[in-house]
């Protein structure tokens, strides 16, 4: 049988995938989503995945593609990647960062404590150095 692949004119048609949609959607739990996710991915994927969350969640914060890399750990060229899906995806992230807002703080206010956040570990790290 010839390898199934995605392409960016079949992915939504197509049926394999709509059966993962649905299958989420199935889920009524965190857990419930969490079992099935981890069934069906591997853990570096749903590393991958969550990482892509978490930076999403830094850029909507307004911090710079560097701040981004290093306080999550992804590299430059991910940080990018779902910047670009940001502004020109399905907007899937767009609508998750929306109901993080609401559920939250301020895009202000969280600037604002991630501008805080920096400045304590680099007085800490200059703390540490300075106390060799």
């Amino acid at each position: 049988m010839k390898r199934r692949r995605l392409t960016e004119q079949t992915w939504r048609d197509d049926p394999w995938f709509k059966g993962l949609c649905s299958a989420l959607k199935s889920c009524k739990t965190e857990e419930e989503a969490a079992n099935l996710l981890r069934d069906v991915g591997t853990l570096s994927e749903l590393q991958a995945w969550s990482e892509r969350l978490e930076v999403a969640k830094h850029l909507s914060r307004g911090l710079s593609y560097r701040q981004v890399a290093e306080s999550t750990g992804a590299s430059t060229t991910t940080v990018t990647r779902v910047a670009k899906f940001i502004e020109n995806g399905e907007g899937g992230y767009r609508k998750f960062l929306k109901l993080q807002r609401r559920s939250g703080a301020s895009a202000e206010e969280e600037v604002m404590q991630a501008t805080i956040n920096r400045g304590v570990q680099k007085v800490s790290v200059l703390h540490k150095y300075l106390n060799k």
